[in-house]
Order: C-alpha cells, then structure tokens, then sequence
C-alpha cells in the first residue's frame, strides 16, 4: 500500500499489502428499484476490514462487481481504515513502538531496582 524508497536506488518496495483476505466480504439482496433482479440475485455488498473495524456498502448499481468496486473504493476513504493505515504505517517505519515493544519497556521500568516503595511519612520500604 505505502512504499519507501531505499536512498541508495529510487526503487521504491512496498511495506505491506492490503488484499482480499483482510476483507470479510458479505453479499446479500438490495431493496428498492430494480425489479426481478433486487428479488432474485445478491448483488449488494458489505465489505468489513477485519483489523481496522471499517464496514463500507455498495448498494447502488446492478451487479455485484460494480457494488464491489463502489464498496473498496469507500473502504480507502473510510476513516476508521485511513487511521489504521497510518498508525500500521508508522509501525513499520518503526516510528510508533508495536506491542511486543511496549511490553518490554514496561517490563524493564517495572523491575525492582527501578522502583521505589514510600509509604505515610515518605519512608522508602522493599
């Protein structure tokens, strides 16, 4: 989705892909205009980014294939998926700590000799 350029080449390699299976994709019957073919063929789509929480319709045309390129085409402009794009992004860039590293930072200022007990008057204990 988002490329970095190497400074040695401008080649630019991507970080990380989206594709289908990040999507949960459900297809069910529209209502409305349509006649015979709302009735009969699912031609609505829900598309759901499973990591970011983002749900997306497409719902205005008569096939499916175009619902599901009206569905993706909301889904990059959905907020909730742009906000999980840019936090996954700054993780890979390794500008935001995953949480594997949070861990160890809090494990590390949670060791004993990092700590110091007072209790009442200001007396330190262990």
């Amino acid at each position: 989705m988002y490329t970095q350029s190497t400074p040695k080449h401008n080649n630019k390699q991507p970080l990380f892909s989206v594709g289908k299976n990040d999507f949960e994709i459900q297809t069910f019957r529209g209502s409305g205009h349509g006649g015979q073919n709302v009735n009969k063929v699912e031609t609505c789509v829900r598309m759901i980014h499973k990591e970011s929480g983002a749900i997306t319709l497409g719902t205005d045309e008569r096939t499916q294939w175009a619902n599901k390129q009206i569905a993706f085409k909301k889904m990059v402009s959905h907020p909730k998926f742009k906000a999980w794009l840019k936090l996954k992004t700054a993780r890979m860039l390794h500008e935001i700590p995953s949480e594997k590293q949070i861990e160890q930072m809090v494990d590390e200022s949670m060791k004993e000799e990092n700590l110091k007990i007072e209790y009442g008057n200001g007396k330190a204990f262990k």
